[in-house]
């Protein structure tokens, strides 16, 4: 017979369990959770009445194809740069009083070529400006 004190084992706390579970609760609530985005702007756009008679004497058109090539009143500009655009611009305003310019660029074309377009008109003294549209049906152009 042992009559020996025997030393009691400390109890262990094993921790992988625990793990386990916390990582399986960690992916449940990454799959389940639905991600909202605030990133987007409220903007309360204008309005325009199309049915309105149009009081403007002297219209501009500047069109802007998609490959970035200008054409002032139908007629082609040679180049593409700022300075010939804005001697074409100055040209066809020339003693037109309070000339509009209107811009009506291709869908795909790319912005810094409309920004151009905008660029001239400022350097030629032509304050006035709009973007020409069409409907969303593609039948009947607007402005």
């Amino acid at each position: 017979m042992n009559f020996r004190r025997r030393h009691p084992e400390e109890p262990e706390i094993n921790l992988i369990p625990f793990i386990d579970v916390l990582l399986v609760i960690l992916i449940f609530l990454m799959l389940s959770t639905t991600y909202s985005k605030f990133t987007e702007l409220q903007v309360t756009l204008p309005s325009a009445d199309a049915e309105q008679l149009r009081d403007r004497p002297a219209e501009i058109v500047v069109a802007v194809s998609a490959d970035g090539r200008y054409a002032v009143n139908r007629k082609a500009v040679e180049g593409r740069s700022v300075e010939l655009l804005t001697a074409e611009l100055a040209a066809a305003a020339a003693g037109q009083k309070d000339a509009v310019v209107i811009v009506s660029a291709d869908a795909t074309a790319a912005h810094q070529s409309v920004v151009n377009v905008l660029d001239a008109a400022r350097r030629a003294g032509l304050p006035r400006l709009t973007f020409a549209t069409q409907t969303s049906g593609g039948t009947a152009p607007g402005r």
